[in-house]
């Protein structure tokens, strides 16, 4: 339901959104150059550490699906509060944590706050912010989506070297105390239509989810029971294959497919998927080329990561006004296309090339990317009305959740696959690796070509009349 928002509110909502969206991003990531000296400190094996990043990552999944009812239900601030304080705590303990078992235990509790931060702070976005602002703000929002991961690795190495792995955690603990303290002054109380929790349905899509995601983390290589990978992936594809059996027969499902009837959000969903498997793999595969194939240190590689998010930051100035030049359908067809002929020529670096010359390019990718994501989620969620707010949002949460695990296991098989069959050197299947995985993103620019040339006018104001306009004296010609 609509409801008064608190002063400042409206400028400040979207601040609280972007820096949840930051927190759930880089905590993602950050752990990863960090697990080696929390694995010496805990006696453990580094190979066991993955459980710190799997729990995590199942326990969003998991959980990403019922933060629509849970907003509804309970109100976005109430909801975005709780979540907050559970990532607090979380944090906290991880950062106290003597053992691995209390180590995973603790990233549960952060996975439970983190699974609901962000979807219920757009959420509550959605819902105040008339059609025709969306795309600026959802435009604001994207970019710690895209700086997080990147600087994650970075961040989580400065912060081991220079002042011990716990403070990967306690850092979020002021960040956090501040956001609850903004969110609590600003954030209005949206509540929504919502039935009964559908506990059956939360059972099948949110376990065939987590499923489907623990498959991912796996085939990605980033666990050791790599052959249990299939298996997962099935499982979860068998219970998602359930839940909409189910949902057909629910008259209140936990996900409301009906929504996926509205033309544009299914066609932005289905780039979403597609186009992120060039992109979600950049963070991974690009330090791992420059360490593994090139033999540059890991610093090094973390901070040649930097110049992508300065472009990612720099397209904020303008792509809103690309897309009210081109439109949705130009503009996405054209810069996912851009980003897979970008990708590919990654294929290109070699020993003898100075690492400045990747500067530039890793800036333009970061601005095409910017522009994709913030064109994709606006498409995405702008059509969609009060009813299906809370389920398409909940949608595109998932998608971008399993983006990474999608990126990094799609060219890691793809990098297996060329090391295993393929003659030359480490740094030709690297090679080989960037131009596969540039060309499925340049295909999977066709996706967008199921847009309408009008889909999305209603978000741009002044695109319509300017589009009528231009016809009317092409015609008189």
């Amino acid at each position: 339901q609509r409801m008064r928002i608190p002063p400042g509110g409206m400028a400040g909502l979207p601040l609280i959104a972007a820096a949840a969206f930051f927190m759930q991003a880089l905590d993602a990531t950050i752990l990863n150059t960090a697990l080696p000296a929390i694995a010496e400190s805990l006696g453990e094996s580094p190979l066991a550490m993955q459980m710190t990043v799997v729990g995590y990552t199942l326990t969003v999944a998991l959980l990403i699906p019922a933060s629509g009812w849970f907003a509804d239900r309970f109100g976005t601030r109430n909801v975005f509060l709780f979540a907050v304080a559970l990532f607090v705590l979380g944090s906290l303990s991880c950062a106290l944590s003597g053992s691995l078992r209390m180590l995973v235990l603790s990233r549960v509790i952060q996975g439970i706050g983190g699974a609901m931060m962000m979807p219920v702070a757009r959420l509550a976005v959605l819902r105040a912010f008339p059609r025709e602002k969306l795309v600026a703000v959802l435009n604001f929002i994207s970019i710690p989506g895209l700086v997080g991961p990147v600087v994650g690795p970075l961040l989580g190495g400065a912060l081991v070297t220079y002042a011990g792995w716990h403070w990967i955690f306690l850092i979020n603990i002021p960040v956090g105390l501040a956001g609850m303290l903004y969110a609590w002054r600003i954030m209005p109380q949206f509540t929504g239509p919502h039935g009964p929790f559908d506990f059956t349905g939360f059972a099948f899509f949110g376990l065939g989810l987590a499923l489907f995601s623990g498959g991912l983390e796996l085939f990605g290589g980033r666990a050791e029971s790599k052959g249990l990978a299939p298996f997962l992936l099935l499982a979860g594809v068998a219970l998602l294959t359930l839940y909409a059996r189910h949902a057909r027969r629910n008259q209140a499902p936990l996900i409301r497919l009906g929504v996926f009837r509205i033309h544009t959000f299914r066609v932005g969903i289905a780039g979403n998927v597609v186009s992120r498997l060039g992109t979600g793999c950049m963070p991974y595969l690009m330090p791992l080329m420059l360490q593994v194939g090139l033999g540059h240190p890991a610093l090094t590689a973390g901070m040649m990561m930097a110049p992508m998010a300065l472009g990612s930051l720099t397209a904020k100035t303008f792509a809103v006004r690309v897309l009210r030049r081109f439109g949705y359908r130009n503009t996405l067809v054209g810069v996912t296309a851009c980003i897979g002929l970008m990708i590919a020529q990654f294929s290109l670096q070699t020993p003898s090339l100075p690492l400045w010359m990747l500067i530039l390019p890793m800036i333009l990718l970061g601005m095409a990317m910017s522009t994709q994501f913030t064109a994709m989620n606006s498409i995405t969620l702008g059509d969609l009305a009060q009813e299906h707010v809370s389920t398409g949002n909940s949608l595109l949460a998932v998608t971008q959740q399993l983006s990474i695990s999608f990126g990094v296991a799609s060219s890691t098989a793809v990098l297996r696959l060329f090391n295993a069959l393929a003659p030359g050197s480490l740094l030709d299947h690297f090679h080989e690796t960037f131009l596969t995985v540039g060309g499925v993103t340049l295909l999977a620019s066709l996706v967008f070509l199921f847009l309408r040339d009008g889909d999305g006018d209603a978000l741009l104001p002044g695109r319509g009349e300017r589009r009528a306009s231009s016809g009317k004296q092409r015609s008189s010609r």
